[in-house]
């Protein structure tokens, strides 16, 4: 573990990934200067400290941020996360992710992020409640439906956007809005599906790889890293199709059975003893051995950096479906496209939590909500047809899937960008 750490930290950061594949994208759409001076960076850049009260009487001091990139087709959106060694340039970069996959989506957002650093696994109900709200009063001038629309991330869920709409709704005239966050509880506008929606994206997406590869989900194998929320409801999804759950893993370690898993009762087991570990009827295995092992689809669903230099030749996987964000290093990608591995990236794979998120954001401004069927469907079509756009790209251009989907991504984002002009 020590090592994975070091290395995490030695790689390039996601920062500059982000910034690597903006450049290579402009360099390919030929874009012109200015709009890439106006791209690169975000627009703002909020870093906050405020006090709160600890349980025992104490006052601590928190850090937390709002980076906010450029809002030219429409209100920014992105997650807030708590976690100890959370960092400017992390959520710039996030940011600036949040952009391209909303863009890649066909959405009408910009892309956001925050944090706080903190560590929520140590601090009691109250104690997160003080944080969340103050936070929230810190950053409420860049905050409207119209405007900043937060959403859950690490460590965050509809319990603290439930604080975040109620402590901005008070310093709004008590004047209740929905639309100000997304994934919160079904009571206050949240949506049907959006705990799910992540893994249920990305299992779309793995259907049209699979589609692609000339293979039945039937016939197809899956390897999951990460057994969480998105890692959890993939597996769960790909199984009930048909399709074989080889492994999955989680931080304390990864179970493997040829034959393949039933997600369902690794979940529950999960539920029951903290862990995948130990799963009755198979093998153990660690998260690097499970990297490699020999399947259709391995899908990292939990952290950054975890395909990487040493490991990427050694991958035997026909496809990799990028759950999590950044879980590929820059020398990893270059190794895997010269294995003709393909690598459906991140702000495609992952992209189904915003998109249920403006699906939430708009019944909220509708006040009309829609059937767990309805939004089902449409986030079908819509992962299907950013995929179909990506897919497109990439042998028109004769680029690999991530660089197909930079290009679409940024080029909207550019002809927007081009249409409002510069205002100076």
């Amino acid at each position: 573990m020590a090592e994975l750490e070091l290395r995490r930290r030695t790689e390039i950061s996601m920062l500059d990934t982000a910034r690597h594949f903006f450049d290579r994208a402009a360099e390919k759409l030929q874009l012109e200067e200015a709009i890439v001076e106006l791209l690169r960076y975000p627009k703002r850049k909020l870093i906050v400290t405020f006090p709160v009260r600890m349980d025992d009487g104490r006052v601590r001091h928190f850090e937390g941020y709002r980076v906010q990139h450029h809002p030219v087709l429409g209100p920014t959106k992105g997650g807030i996360r708590y976690h100890p060694e959370v960092t400017l340039d992390e959520v710039e970069a996030l940011a600036v992710l949040m952009a391209w996959k909303c863009s890649l989506m066909g959405l009408p957002f910009g892309g956001a992020k925050g944090g706080v650093r903190c560590n929520p696994k140590e601090m009691s109900e109250g104690e997160l409640e003080r944080l969340t709200r103050r936070y929230a009063a810190e950053i409420a001038p860049l905050i409207g439906q119209d405007i900043d629309i937060p959403a859950p991330d690490v460590y965050t869920g509809e319990r603290e956007m439930a604080w975040i709409v109620d402590t901005i709704s008070m310093h709004n005239h008590a004047q209740f809005m929905p639309g100000l966050v997304t994934g919160k509880p079904k009571v206050l506008g949240g949506s049907e599906g959006r705990d799910t929606a992540t893994g249920r994206g990305g299992f779309f997406v793995a259907l049209q790889m699979l589609d692609r590869m000339n293979l039945r989900v039937e016939e197809a194998t899956a390897a999951v890293q990460g057994f969480g929320n998105a890692g959890s409801v993939f597996a769960q999804n790909f199984h009930e199709a048909g399709g074989q759950v080889i492994a999955v893993s989680d931080s304390k370690g990864g179970i493997y059975n040829a034959q393949g898993l039933d997600p369902q009762a690794v979940l529950q087991h999960k539920r029951e003893t903290g862990s995948v570990v130990d799963f009755p009827g198979a093998d153990s295995l660690s998260n690097e051995e499970l990297l490699e092992l020999e399947c259709d689809l391995l899908v990292p669903a939990a952290l950054e950096n975890v395909l990487h230099r040493e490991n990427a030749p050694k991958v035997k996987a026909k496809a990799i479906i990028e759950l999590a964000n950044g879980p590929t290093t820059m020398r990893a990608d270059e190794i895997l496209h010269e294995r003709g591995i393909a690598v459906v990236p991140d702000i495609l794979a992952n992209a189904g939590g915003v998109t249920v998120s403006y699906f939430e954001w708009v019944q909220d401004r509708a006040f009309y909500f829609w059937s767990a069927e309805e939004v089902d469907r449409k986030l079908k079509q819509f992962m299907d047809r950013a995929f179909q756009r990506v897919w497109q790209r990439h042998e028109e251009a004769g680029v690999d899937l991530r660089m197909a989907a930079y290009m679409v991504a940024i080029d909207r984002v550019a002809q927007a960008a081009r249409a409002r002009g510069l205002y100076a």
